[in-house]
């Protein structure tokens, strides 16, 4: 679990520098979560951060199911709801955290647009 509140720290902080404004961090209305929300050009962001020590298999962010994602889709839906933000624009993003033991920093990718799903 470390692990992954330190990529969510680091993802946190590589948003800001892309311009992000963050709105919020981990949200949970119930059991599930969205790791953070932030506003970038307009458009609401709902992003789940992934993180991972190694490619071996794979990079961090092929971790996102279909199951995580109507999971993330249904908590954004309460997020918009609760905060009355309907007629905004909103988008999915990922985050995928690379710590490889080989490097100093991690590697960071930030995948925009990531999933939709229809209602």
């Amino acid at each position: 679990m470390a692990l992954g509140l330190e990529g969510e720290q680091v993802a946190y902080e590589f948003l800001k520098k892309q311009g992000y404004k963050i709105l919020q961090r981990n949200y949970r209305p119930g059991n599930t979560e969205i790791d953070i929300i932030g506003y970038d050009k307009g458009t609401i962001a709902f992003l789940e951060v992934k993180t991972g020590l190694s490619r071996r298999y794979g990079t961090p962010e092929i971790r996102v199911t279909e199951t995580k994602k109507r999971r993330i889709y249904k908590t954004a839906q309460e997020y918009i709801k609760e905060r009355r933000l309907s007629g905004q624009q909103f988008r999915f993003d990922v985050v995928s955290v690379l710590f490889d033991p080989g490097k100093d920093i991690p590697e960071v990718k930030l995948i925009k647009g990531a999933f939709s799903l229809k209602t």
